[in-house]
């Protein structure tokens, strides 16, 4: 069984300097691959010069994550797509558990590590933590996280199903991403994993979370979770996944969407955080200039045995007090 990185850049120069030594010493087993989305900085000509045993692919322009990753993959021939953040460092063994549960588990199609936070390497990380889940309005939560609680490690997450894996640090077989169309390139950036995850899902691939493998992300590093265009990309691509994939009755999963989002915007307003009630709305505006063509794509697959959670984590959340992903 054969492993590939690739780790997508656009001019992260400073990223690669810090970061890529960390996984060409700890990841003998895997080919590494840095995908460069067009960058106009010096990040290729530094891993030429630097690490010639990592193959470039370059990309014709920068697409995001999903285009990204659909373009660079396909010069990719490896069983095993490791889908790795310029902005993570590895630990030394992190590839064999994943490696041994793609051997002896041919039935688990997609495997998350643990994602513990760079800068405080005690604590989860907010973008996957120990494997996430979503709610029944769309909402995503971790094992580890929920919204903006952040639980330290204490190696309560053992190894478990998870619905999603997280895109910082993303394991799938070469054969499911294909047979899944891979990402969903209207996305660009930002949940398109959770839509891959929930297309898998609907489809009976199933996901893990392996425990004994740890990386550290900074998050953010690309773009800040404070900045607006990220409170734009999440608001809308939940929306999109939302619609395209979940059970039951889509214009009343959307109603309340409307409702619980609007609060979300009336908070930022109070905290006068204008920019963000903005991304929201322009979330919004966008979702309904798509709603169309998410309806057809839709129509095309069955959501009969879809997931379909019972929870509203924002219930859970904000009205019960439940912080933590045991209290749920």
């Amino acid at each position: 069984m054969n492993i590939a990185i690739i780790i997508l850049n656009w001019n992260g120069k400073a990223l690669l300097e810090q970061f890529l030594l960390s996984v060409t010493s700890y990841s003998k087993e895997a080919t590494i691959y840095v995908a460069d989305n067009a960058s106009t900085d010096q990040s290729v000509a530094f891993v030429k010069a630097n690490y010639p045993e990592v193959k470039i692919i370059k990309n014709s322009e920068n697409g995001g994550y999903a285009k990204g990753y659909n373009d660079a993959l396909k010069h990719v021939e490896e069983d095993i797509y490791c889908l790795l953040n310029s902005d993570i460092e590895v630990t030394p063994n992190w590839l064999d558990p994943i490696i041994d549960t793609f051997k002896t588990e041919p039935d688990t199609a997609i495997i998350q590590p643990k994602i513990l936070d760079y800068n405080n390497k005690t604590t989860f990380e907010y973008a996957g933590a120990a494997g996430g889940f979503v709610d029944k309005y769309g909402y995503p939560y971790c094992r580890g996280r929920i919204f903006n609680t952040i639980e330290a490690d204490t190696n309560q997450y053992q190894d478990a199903s998870i619905f999603w894996a997280s895109g910082a640090c993303f394991f799938i077989r070469k054969k499911t991403f294909h047979a899944l169309n891979g990402f969903d390139e209207s996305f660009f950036a930002h949940m398109e994993e959770i839509d891959l995850c929930w297309r898998a899902f609907n489809t009976g691939y199933k996901a893990k979370y392996i425990n004994n493998s740890t990386v550290y992300h900074v998050g953010g590093a690309t773009l800040d979770a404070s900045h607006p265009k990220k409170t734009y990309l999440n608001f809308r691509n939940s929306l999109f996944t939302l619609t395209k994939n979940a059970k039951g009755n889509i214009f009343l999963l959307l109603l309340v969407r409307l409702i619980l989002d609007g609060i979300a915007g009336l908070k930022f307003l109070f905290q006068f955080k204008f920019n963000h009630l903005i991304a929201i709305l322009k979330a919004h505006i966008s979702f309904y200039g798509h709603l169309s063509s998410l309806l057809k794509v839709r129509k095309q697959h069955t959501q009969k045995s879809g997931y379909y959670s019972t929870t509203s984590i924002v219930w859970s959340y904000l009205a019960e007090k439940k912080r933590h992903y045991s209290q749920l």
